[in-house]
């Protein structure tokens, strides 16, 4: 699939603006959502590829994976998805809405902003199984590198994303 900036540009060009207003929002009355936000957004990247499958409820989803019982922000992408709906529906997918609103979680904690390149498709499979990818709080220092290297990411993304 062919991510692009402005994916959206023709129909849905709020898109942007809700995430980030909504983001805002639940910044302002909760700050620790930032923190939340990027790893709700790497625990779904990391076990499927960024397809929003961790967003998925139900039995023995990722959601319920042992690894992912403490993830939080679920609800502001609920949300945002149904802001985006009330405009454009059927049309942005969870799946770049969760990589807006990571990226507006960096930007609201003095990160730098970037493009995000967005026409992700949601994925619709989801099995706490494949949770496997992700470190586990058992896991020593040098096997969760290691995991993080897998993807690309280095020590100072390791520590950005492990250190809420």
């Amino acid at each position: 699939q062919s991510l692009i900036p402005g994916y959206y540009s023709q129909a849905c060009p709020l898109v942007e603006s809700i995430v980030q207003a909504t983001m805002k929002a639940s910044f302002l009355l909760r700050p620790s959502i930032a923190p939340a936000m990027l790893k709700l957004f790497y625990s779904d990247c990391f076990v499927q590829g960024c397809d929003a499958s961790v967003l998925i409820s139900g039995p023995n989803t990722e959601r319920t994976a042992e690894a992912n019982l403490n993830l939080r922000g679920f609800n502001v992408i609920e949300v945002i998805k149904s802001q985006i709906e009330s405009v454009c529906p059927g049309v942005v997918s969870c799946a770049d809405i969760l990589a807006l609103a990571a990226r507006e979680a960096v930007v609201l904690t003095k990160g730098p902003y970037w493009e995000v390149k967005l026409g992700r498709k949601d994925g619709n499979v989801s099995l706490a199984a494949n949770v496997k990818s992700l470190p586990s709080q058992t896991d020593s220092l040098t096997e969760m590198l290691r995991i993080f290297a897998k993807y690309g990411l280095n020590t100072e993304d390791f520590v950005a994303l492990i250190g809420q």
